[in-house]
């Protein structure tokens, strides 16, 4: 399989998927798993992934640490020229603090199962169905458990910008209690999302 090209998308469906690492045995790995069911495009750079951005890409999973043109800088580049993709950063860096001001939608941590990768474009594939508002109530909880799985709530409480980002989550909360329970209330087999969004509407 050559690396820095598009794999054929199976009849089934699915998204286009751009994996961007600098390793290139692990897009190999990714593109491997996740190539029966999406359009798969690689890049082994920062700068290779630019190249292959289009408005047709729906998924972004960027690794974090890359020479050159890291993965913080490709994300920079997606919000600034507005493409519309969602963006998950499958890294080997552990989340700190500096994640609250980032645009990307979820963050994993390698190494990733092939069923985890699977399901995790899947989810992200599915927020492209819902309004700005409940995406971004996904990605600021993406952002909170980040966080809270790598220091704890405790540790966290006195850090502003992660209180602001709860404060902003509440709001969106408060706003879109109905969109919310909407959804709850939709016989949709595939809404992966329902246990953090029962959460929010019941916090």
């Amino acid at each position: 399989m050559a690396l820095d090209e598009s794999h054929r998308r199976n009849d089934g469906g699915g998204g286009t998927v751009l994996v961007v690492d600098d390793e290139p045995h692990l897009v190999g790995m990714y593109a491997a798993m996740l190539e029966d069911d999406h359009t798969v495009r690689t890049a082994t750079s920062g700068a290779k992934a630019l190249d292959h951005l289009s408005a047709d890409v729906d998924v972004a999973l960027l690794d974090r640490r890359m020479p050159e043109l890291s993965g913080d800088d490709v994300l920079e580049v997606i919000r600034e020229e507005g493409y519309d993709c969602r963006v998950a950063m499958v890294t080997s860096v552990d989340p700190d603090v500096d994640i609250v001001r980032m645009g990307f939608d979820a963050y994993l941590v390698k190494p990733v199962r092939q069923a985890d990768l699977r399901a995790f474009v899947d989810n992200l594939l599915l927020r492209l169905e819902y309004g700005r508002d409940t995406r971004e109530v996904l990605s600021l909880t993406s952002k909170i458990v980040a966080l809270e799985s790598q220091f704890g709530e405790e540790a966290l409480a006195s850090h502003e910008e992660y209180q602001r980002l709860r404060e902003r989550r509440k709001r969106l909360d408060d706003a879109n209690r109905e969109r919310i329970a909407e959804l709850l209330d939709s016989d949709d087999p595939c809404l992966v999302f329902r246990n953090i969004l029962r959460e929010l509407l019941d916090g």
